[in-house]
């Protein structure tokens, strides 16, 4: 795949693939149950309700019952999906997750929609943006953000294979649907979509596509860009990460959470630890969403390509 060439029009929402995905997991084995907190449209799990009604659960506005409910279901041998906002996914049911899930490594999978600041006019109450935080730090729980539809189809398939528990975040925007359809998802395997040797841009989920956007951009003024799609925030493919730091001496990380707690911050752990390198951020910088349009908001809190752009020329003159 040569991104420099890379144009889409196909956009999909990524709560579509997790659907996608999900109804095909009912189909492929029969451990797999889902639990939703009354949100089965908007988690797009309407296919696999309607097809496998004896191994789906609608448990109502109970978000930590359904938790509850999953880590039970683990016990008799079950898969269980639980579904409903990134928000009512992590901050509201944190206790039960850590207590009845990641306390005794069951093998719940955790999908959260709806993430972000791109969630939009639902406002800053349902816009979470510390939930990558709040779950990569809970000891066993890993941790997946991929960045478009097919990714994110991927993901749901790949995380049922994976004994232990397992947060996937995804959201309700259309974004540009880019990477292939059958390709492999390894969990903890970061995806380099273009080597380069001036600067490293570790990115993840929405993110993705603005950094490849950046990084036309970037190409064009003679700058060589790394771009790496970290889809898998924890565990983090250090190995890959190090690798491309070592050879381009900067690195920039993009994402669509706060900087305090996201992948931002595992790799700056992670370089100070192995090898000290400058580093900028693009990142929402401590504070809460409003309401808006995922474009404004995107703009507003510098989420855009141009702030990765600024950000790779800013870390260009610290090297």
């Amino acid at each position: 795949m040569n991104i420099l060439e890379l144009t889409t029009t196909d956009s999909k929402d990524t709560r579509s693939g997790f659907g996608a995905g999900l109804h095909e997991l009912g189909k492929q084995n029969a451990n797999v149950v889902a639990l939703c907190a009354d949100l089965t449209g908007s988690l797009k799990m309407d296919a696999f309700a309607k097809e496998f009604p004896d191994r789906f659960v609608q448990v109502g506005i109970a978000e930590a019952n359904m938790m509850g409910l999953a880590a039970g279901f683990t016990i008799g041998g079950k898969i269980p999906f639980t579904g409903t906002f990134a928000n009512f996914s992590t901050g509201r049911v944190y206790d039960q997750i850590r207590q009845s899930i990641a306390y005794s490594n069951k093998n719940v999978k955790i999908c959260a929609s709806h993430a972000g600041i791109t969630l939009g006019e639902d406002g800053a109450t349902h816009q979470i943006l510390e939930d990558i935080g709040l779950m990569k730090m809970l000891p066993n729980m890993t941790v997946i953000n991929p960045c478009d539809y097919n990714q994110t189809r991927l993901a749901t398939l790949a995380i049922a294979e994976h004994n232990g528990p397992v947060y996937l975040r995804f959201g309700r925007p259309k974004v540009s649907n880019f990477t292939a359809k059958d390709g492999k998802f390894e969990i903890g395997k970061a995806l380099l979509l273009k080597e380069g040797k001036d600067v490293s841009i570790f990115v993840t989920g929405h993110l993705v596509w603005k950094a490849i956007e950046a990084t036309k951009q970037l190409e064009a003024k003679g700058i060589s860009v790394e771009l790496i799609n970290i889809h898998t925030i924890k565990p983090l493919d250090a190995e890959a990460v190090l690798a491309s730091a070592r050879k381009t001496k900067c690195v920039v990380t993009a994402e669509e959470h706060q900087m305090n707690g996201g992948l931002g911050d595992s790799i700056a752990q992670l370089l100070a630890r192995k090898l000290p390198t400058p580093m900028e951020f693009v990142a929402v910088n401590d504070t809460f969403g409003e309401s808006g349009t995922p474009e404004q908001l995107m703009k507003k809190y510098g989420l855009d390509t141009v702030d990765v752009v600024k950000a790779v020329e800013a870390v260009l003159k610290r090297k």
